[in-house]
């Protein structure tokens, strides 16, 4: 017995090939049909021809990453119950599939936020960071967001004043792409003025109100996910703070108590990311992985040096501020009681999230910030390795 290694797939675009993924030792493909419009049902059809596609070169499909939330669900306008509707649909339809797990993130407007794509880490490779004051520039000197010096601190506001100052006009254009870059798969961002018109729809929407249309889409959802065999797995937010003034409501301990007890279910699971919620100081993973392991339904292992003032570097997968040892423990150990238990979900999936783009990487073109080949597949051999070392250790 041991956790299943998957491998993020961006489908037939993705610039590395099923053949090359199962070179890596993963076994399950982790995707989703990035062509139909967010809010569209899946159709039993369109996953098959994935499905088939993927079991052609002798790997399974293991999670559906992600089925997109739209935004009329989250800001609970227009026609949201419909759409709701069609999201039910879509798990009725990957069940049927075989496909028995599906995560997803309930973030307004960006899935993810980084202030650089191209850091130069310490042995030559790239990574991607996050800077405070850099961020904070972007938002009140280039977006101009009305009142955003209130989420900042007089220090804050005078090193971001600092930067943008140094900054020419073709690097300004660089800092808005990456900011607005868009959803993973695409390699499509906001322009400025779509991004202020996205960001009004929640002027008048705190964490309460965003809690709230998460509680109505859960309970819209689960229910299907139940009948079909589905575990959701909720994604955190990317940093897990808020940013841009908008709300934040899956970046912690008591986030992640709150989701589960609005449909308490199986079903109703979260993601573990680990450099997701471990951009934060205050997040202690292990602690974490061990409170919710029974409700953990995906993992997503990757390692960031982060401090105290909200930066952070992505790292190696085993080095970095996040006690991987005691995380993989942990989910070993919950893999060993649900055994126990006689429970189905044993495979536990995770996969090696992002990793740096290696000089072998460099002839690719598009790749997507994080999803090299060989940045991730010397993360998967790293976990894996990590993975039967502590197996060994406790007898399992």
């Amino acid at each position: 017995m041991r956790l299943e290694q998957t491998w993020r797939w961006f489908g037939p675009k993705d610039p590395i090939t099923l053949r090359e993924i199962g070179q890596t030792g993963a076994t399950g493909i982790v995707t989703a049909l990035h062509h139909i419009p967010v809010g569209e049902t899946w159709s039993v059809e369109e996953i098959m021809v994935r499905k088939r596609m993927i079991e052609a070169e002798g790997l399974s499909w293991s999670v559906a990453e992600s089925i997109p939330v739209h935004k009329e669900i989250k800001t609970r306008r227009g026609d949201y119950e419909s759409r709701i509707a069609n999201y039910a649909a879509s798990i009725r339809n990957l069940g049927r599939c075989g496909i028995d797990t599906v995560c997803y993130n309930f973030m307004p407007v960006l899935d993810w936020s980084r202030t650089d794509l191209k850091v130069v880490f310490r042995d030559g490779s790239i990574a991607t960071k996050f800077e405070t004051h850099v961020f904070a520039a972007f938002d009140l000197f280039l977006l101009k967001r009305p009142n955003a010096e209130r989420d900042y601190t007089p220090d804050q506001i005078e090193k971001a004043k600092g930067f943008v100052a140094s900054l020419g006009e073709k690097e300004k254009e660089q800092l808005i792409h990456t900011i607005l870059l868009g959803f993973p798969g695409s390699l499509e961002s906001y322009t400025l003025d779509e991004f202020r018109s996205a960001l009004r729809v929640y002027d008048e929407m705190g964490d309460v109100s965003l809690r709230e249309h998460l509680a109505s889409f859960l309970k819209g959802i689960i229910p299907a996910a139940e009948e079909s065999g589905v575990r959701m797995a909720m994604h955190p937010d990317d940093p897990p703070w808020s940013l841009l003034g908008l709300p934040r409501i899956v970046s912690n301990a008591s986030d992640v108590r709150q989701l589960l007890e609005v449909v308490d279910s199986p079903a109703n699971g979260i993601t573990l990311c680990t450099g997701s919620f471990g951009a934060s100081v205050k997040n202690d993973l292990e602690e974490m992985t061990n409170t919710f392991a029974h409700r953990i339904n995906f993992v997503h292992l990757r390692n960031v040096k982060r401090n105290a003032h909200g930066d952070f570097l992505e790292d190696n997968h085993l080095d970095g501020d996040v006690d991987m040892y005691g995380v993989m423990k942990a989910l070993l150990l919950e893999q060993k009681r649900r055994a126990d238990e006689g429970r189905e979900d044993l495979r536990m999936p995770f996969r090696p999230d992002h990793g740096h783009l290696m000089l072998a990487d460099r002839h690719w073109q598009h790749i997507y910030p994080g999803y090299s080949l060989f940045g991730r597949m010397r993360g998967l051999a790293e976990l894996r390795g990590l993975e039967l070392g502590i197996r060994r250790s406790l007898g399992l």
